[in-house]
C-alpha cells in the first residue's frame, strides 16, 4: 500500500471530522467523518470555497479565524461559548434534526511553498450532556443542602447564610432588617404524649403555616433547629416585624392543633421572640440572635403563646 493511500485510510477512519482549507479557502480534503454527518461526499465539496459550502458561515467567528490561520499562520480555537454547533453537522446518517455540538480548531501549516489550514471538528455533544448532567446534580445537591428535609423550608445553614447577606446589605444601605426567632410551646410534652412520628408531622404543619404568613419573596423561613423556627425579613422595622410574628402567632393558634395534656395551653401555639437590625448596637448575627432569644426566652418566661420584641444588653 502506498503511503499517501496509507494516510488516506487512515485519516478517513479518524473519528473527528479534518478539513483542509488552501490560501484561497478552497477544500482540498474531506474525511469520511465529514461526509457522514454533513451528507456531502468528498467528491461533492472539494474545489469548492468554505463559504460555497457553508454559506451561513459568512461574516462568522470560523470565517474570521480560518482567514487568520491563513494570513497569519496562527492556530485558532472556536470558543464554544459563542456557538456550540458552528457548522450544519448532524448525527451520522441523519442529516437532520439537533446539530451534533462542535470543538472547532485551526491550525496552519506549510506544504512546499504553499500554506494550508487543518480545521478539526470534534463531537463533543456526549461531553457537553454529561456536564449539563453533571451541573444540574451539582445544583440540586446544592438545593438540597439549604433545605431542611423534614420540614420542607430552609435549613440552619441557608437561614445563616441569608442572615449574613442580608445584614451586610442593611449596613451597606442603612436599611431595616428583622429577625424572628419562634418555638413551639411544650414540645417536649407533645412528642412524649403522641409519639415523634406525630411530632415531626406537628413539626411539618407548624413549618407550613409559618412560612405560609411570609408573603415577600425576600423574607425567609428557616427550621432554626428542633421544634425552634426562624424568619429573616429584610426591609421590615422593628413595628412591622412584631406585626408579622403576630400574624404568625396567631394563624398557627387558629390551627386548633389538639396538644398534650401536661401542656400550657390545649393546642398547639406558637411564642416568638423579635430583634431588628441597629447600627450601633445589634449590628452583626451574634447580637441579632442573642437579642432574638433573650426576648423568646421572656415571652415563654411570661406564659408563651406571646410576641416579644427583644432589646440590646
Amino acid at each position: 500500500m502506498q503511503e499517501s493511500t496509507l494516510y488516506g485510510r487512515v485519516l478517513g477512519l479518524a473519528n473527528l471530522g479534518l478539513m483542509v482549507l488552501d490560501t484561497g479557502q478552497r477544500i482540498v480534503f474531506w474525511n469520511q467523518w465529514l461526509a457522514s454527518r454533513s451528507g456531502m461526499a468528498a467528491s461533492r465539496v472539494q474545489g469548492l470555497t468554505l463559504l460555497e459550502a457553508f454559506p451561513e458561515l459568512e461574516g462568522q467567528r470560523i470565517e474570521q479565524s480560518v482567514h487568520t490561520a491563513l494570513s497569519s499562520n496562527l492556530p485558532a480555537v472556536l470558543p464554544q461559548n459563542q456557538n456550540r454547533a458552528p457548522f450544519p453537522l448532524f448525527a451520522a446518517g441523519t442529516w437532520g434534526g439537533e446539530r451534533i455540538e462542535q470543538a472547532v480548531s485551526m491550525t496552519p501549516f506549510t506544504e512546499g511553498k504553499e500554506r494550508f489550514c487543518l480545521v478539526e471538528v470534534v463531537d463533543v455533544s456526549n461531553t457537553v450532556g454529561r456536564e449539563r448532567q453533571l451541573r444540574g446534580q451539582a445544583e440540586a445537591l446544592r438545593a438540597q443542602s439549604y433545605v431542611d428535609g423534614l420540614t420542607g423550608i430552609a435549613n440552619r445553614r441557608h437561614f445563616d447564610v441569608a442572615l449574613d447577606r442580608e445584614l451586610r446589605r442593611a449596613q451597606r444601605q442603612d436599611a431595616p432588617l428583622s429577625l424572628l426567632l419562634m418555638d413551639i410551646d411544650s414540645f417536649k410534652a407533645y412528642n412524649d404524649h403522641f409519639g415523634h412520628q406525630q411530632g415531626d408531622a406537628c413539626l411539618t404543619l407548624v413549618a407550613e403555616a409559618f412560612a405560609s404568613r411570609l408573603q415577600r419573596p425576600a423574607d425567609l423561613a428557616a427550621r432554626y433547629g428542633g421544634e425552634e423556627f426562624a424568619a429573616v425579613l429584610p426591609d421590615t422595622t422593628p413595628e412591622q416585624a412584631s406585626q408579622h410574628a403576630e400574624v404568625i402567632r396567631a394563624y398557627v393558634e387558629s390551627l386548633k392543633m389538639a396538644h398534650a395534656p401536661k401542656a400550657v395551653h390545649p393546642h398547639v401555639t406558637l411564642s416568638i421572640g423579635v430583634a431588628s437590625f441597629d447600627k450601633e448596637r445589634l449590628h452583626d448575627a451574634k447580637s441579632l440572635l442573642e437579642a432574638a432569644d433573650r426576648a423568646l426566652y421572656i415571652a415563654k418566661r411570661e406564659g408563651r403563646n406571646r410576641v416579644v420584641v427583644g432589646e440590646p444588653d
